[in-house]
C-alpha cells in the first residue's frame, strides 16, 4: 500500500487486527525485513511495516534527510491510518528514528521496544565511517554498500550457514537508492546523543539486542536497560544485529509477550 505524505509516496504493509505495532526497520533495508513479524504477530495485533523514505518501495528524493524528518513520516502515516498511539518497534537506526519520535510526538506512542540499537551519539571516527560509505554508494551503487555491511548486520555463523538469509539481505539493501542510501548515511551521523533523555522516558519499554551483535553490542543495550524506568531487556542468542531475521520465533515471542501486557 501506498501512503502521500509530507510530499513523498510511503509504502507500507497493514495486517491484522487489535493494538498496532509499528516496525521501523534498519538502515540499508526496508519494510520486508519484518516478514516474520507479519507472519508471527498479525494473528494477535495489527502490524504496521514501512519503508521509511529512501527504502524499498518509498520515494527516495535527492536531498536533506534528518531523523526528525522520518518520525514525521511515521506520524503523518498514523494520522492517515487513524491511529491514535502505538507500540513503537525500532531496530538499529529504526530505534534511532524512535528516539525522534519519542521527542516529537510522545503522546502517540503507547509502548516502545528498542532492539539492536543505541542511545548514544556517533563518536567522530563513526561519522567520518558514515561519510565514506556514502562516498562509496555513490561511487560504486548499492552492492557495495552490501558488501561493507553483510559481515556487520549478521553473525559470522548466519553467513556460513544460511545463504539463503544472506541473499534476502541483499536484496534488500541492493534494491535501496543511492539518494536514500547517502541521505540516511548523513541523517544519522547527524543525530544527538540520546542518552540523557532515556530517564526521562515513562512508557512501557522492551529492549532487544542479540547475544553477537557487533555494532550495538550487549553493552549498549544494558545501559538503556539501566537508565529507562521499568525497561525489560532480552538478550537473543546465537544472533547478530538482526536478531529478528536470525532468531525470529525468539525475537516474536518477546514481543508478543510485551505487548500482551499492555493489553490486559
Amino acid at each position: 500500500m501506498l501512503a502521500q505524505v509530507n510530499d513523498i509516496s510511503l509504502a507500507f504493509n497493514d495486517q491484522g487486527t487489535g493494538l498496532p505495532l509499528v516496525f521501523l526497520h534498519a538502515f540499508p533495508l526496508n519494510r520486508t525485513m519484518w516478514s516474520e513479524q507479519e507472519k508471527g504477530l498479525s494473528a494477535q495485533f495489527r502490524v504496521i511495516t514501512i519503508d521509511l523514505r529512501g527504502h524499498g518501495e518509498s520515494d527516495a528524493p535527492l536531498w536533506h534527510y534528518s531523523l526528525d524528518q522520518a518520525a514525521d513520516d511515521v506520524r503523518s502515516l498514523l494520522d492517515h491510518l487513524a491511529i491514535r498511539d502505538a507500540i513503537v518497534v525500532g531496530l538499529s537506526m529504526g530505534g534511532y528514528i524512535a528516539f525522534a519520535f519519542y521527542r516529537k510526538y510522545v503522546e502517540r506512542i503507547r509502548a516502545l521496544v528498542l532492539a539492536d540499537t543505541r542511545a548514544q551519539a556517533d563518536t567522530e571516527d563513526g561519522r567520518r565511517a558514515r561519510f565514506d560509505m556514502a562516498q562509496l554508494a555513490y561511487r560504486q551503487g548499492s552492492g557495495a554498500i552490501a558488501d561493507v555491511m553483510l559481515p556487520k548486520l549478521l553473525s559470522s555463523t548466519t553467513i556460513q550457514t544460511r545463504p539463503e538469509l544472506v541473499q534476502q539481505v541483499r536484496t534488500m539493501i541492493e534494491g535501496n537508492q543511492v539518494s536514500g542510501i547517502a541521505g540516511d548515511l548523513m541523517a544519522m551521523a547527524a543525530r544527538p546523543d540520546s542518552t540523557p533523555l532515556l530517564e526521562r522516558i515513562r512508557c512501557p519499554t522492551q529492549i532487544i539486542v542479540g547475544e553477537l551483535d557487533v555494532p550495538t553490542p550487549p553493552v549498549d543495550a544494558r545501559l538503556m536497560s539501566e537508565k529507562i524506568p521499568n525497561a525489560r531487556l532480552a538478550v537473543i542468542p546465537k544472533a547478530g544485529h538482526l536478531s529478528n531475521l536470525e532468531q525470529p520465533e525468539l525475537f516474536n515471542e518477546t514481543i508478543r509477550s510485551f505487548g500482551l501486557t499492555l493489553t490486559t
